[in-house]
């Protein structure tokens, strides 16, 4: 699904960072590299992930909200 205002670019695979904790199956927050520069998306996950963690978006929830799993 593409995001809107993000022409057909898709999240997926994206590799970011957590600026916010992520409780398990509540939103916290990633900072994702987009159109050039750095932005912040409300993210979930099934188990909780701490700040500076790597991640990687699995799901696009929204324009402005990702699903994602921590890296090893």
């Amino acid at each position: 699904m593409p995001l809107e205002g993000f022409a057909d670019d898709s999240l997926i695979g994206e590799v970011g960072y957590v600026s916010v904790p992520i409780p398990a199956g509540k939103p916290g927050e990633v900072m994702l590299a987009v159109r050039g520069g750095t932005e912040a998306f409300a993210a979930w996950c099934d188990e909780p992930v701490a700040k500076h963690a790597r991640v990687v978006v699995v799901d696009e929830r929204s324009a402005r909200s990702v699903t994602v799993t921590p890296l090893p």
